[in-house]
């Protein structure tokens, strides 16, 4: 499957900087309905837990749109492991040719890091129609570095939804195809210290969505997601590196940090 063009080079156009400033600044919590399940509990307290609820890698493998190529196994925990319930991914700089990346934009490859990808996919439907997909994250900012949590189609690219990304600044980005995107920007203070990222998608009529985006439990924005309804979803934690994070990335080792990654979604 090949990757996903996914860049924040597709972000800065008038169009979604009109979206994002055209959103309210305070929408109520949505509720919860009473039929609530609970599909991923968000435990890292061994690799048994981990490896029964995710899968390493990007789900088509090794390589994406920035320089790291992403290494980790049930054998290999160099750059993907566990600490004391978190799990910890970290990018190393490597000093010798391993070519380019095999998708686009086919930078060359500079660091080894990690990423997993949850083994439950969103699926938005009548069946299921609303979902929860939270996290709490210790996430780089220096320049060059690009964590991320979003969710990405399946099947096709777009849909896709950024619910992580960025350094100083969160990106909330909404992609409905690679030139009809919302973005909100948020900022975050300190970012290196514990925050917690999340999204509450909703059916709303048809094939569409409604996606509530919120930083430390503070509603952020809403964004419309036509046609992501009856598309399953890839949940993704990854630490990339330079790309269209921008700047040349750091000679040090480079650390991300995950905990409490929870999927819920109600049962009609």
């Amino acid at each position: 499957m090949p990757a996903h063009p996914r860049r924040r080079t597709l972000l800065t156009g008038a169009a979604a900087t009109a979206a994002a400033a055209a959103l309210p600044l305070a929408q109520p919590r949505p509720a919860r309905a009473a039929a609530w399940e609970t599909v991923l509990d968000g435990s890292f307290a061994s690799y048994e837990t981990l490896e029964a609820s995710w899968n390493y890698l990007y789900p088509w493998g090794s390589d994406h749109n920035g320089t790291a190529r992403m290494y980790g196994s049930p054998t290999d925990h160099h750059h993907v492991y566990l600490e004391n319930g978190v799990l910890v991914l970290k990018a190393t700089r490597i000093d010798w040719d391993e070519g380019n990346s095999s998708a686009d934009p086919y930078l060359p490859i500079r660091y080894h890091s990690g990423a997993m990808h949850a083994k439950h996919q969103v699926l938005v439907s009548d069946q299921f129609p609303d979902y929860e997909i939270k996290g709490e994250f210790q996430a780089p900012s220096s320049p060059g570095t690009w964590p991320a949590f979003w969710l990405t189609g399946v099947s096709s690219w777009p849909p896709e939804s950024d619910i992580l990304e960025g350094d100083n600044e969160n990106w909330f980005n909404t992609f409905r195809t690679a030139s009809d995107v919302s973005t909100t920007r948020v900022p975050v203070p300190s970012p290196g210290s514990w925050h917690s990222y999340r999204v509450w998608i909703t059916k709303t009529s048809g094939s569409d969505v409604d996606i509530h985006y919120y930083l430390d439990d503070q509603w952020q924005a809403v964004h419309h997601g036509a046609g992501f309804a009856g598309q399953p979803l890839w949940v993704i934690c990854n630490l990339q590196m330079e790309g269209s994070s921008g700047g040349s990335g750091p000679t040090t080792d480079t650390y991300y940090r995950a905990r409490n990654i929870y999927i819920g979604r109600t049962r009609a």
